[in-house]
């Protein structure tokens, strides 16, 4: 199972050697810029990050906080709910 993950991961790297990995917010902006050319955006960030990859960790690291926090309340509600029934 570790080695299909491996697989998974690398091969795109290696079939697509000069493909840029970019995001779903660049490739809306550049959907958006075509069909409303005038469009303004109602509001710019307070912190730019400085490049993509610094962008991408600050989404993992919100991404890992959250699934964190989901999985806890879920893990506290299930050991909370079997310490009930063998009362």
């Amino acid at each position: 199972m570790f080695a299909l993950v491996i697989i998974l991961i690398v091969s795109p790297l290696l079939i697509l050697k000069d493909a840029e990995f970019g995001g779903a917010d660049g490739q809306a902006e550049e959907v958006i810029a075509e069909i409303n050319p005038d469009y303004e955006p109602w509001f710019s960030p307070i912190i730019e990050p400085a490049s993509g990859e610094i962008e991408s960790l600050l989404f993992s690291i919100q991404a890992a906080i959250g699934a964190g926090v989901i999985g806890y309340f879920l893990g506290y509600g299930k050991g909370k709910k079997a310490t009930t029934s063998h009362m």
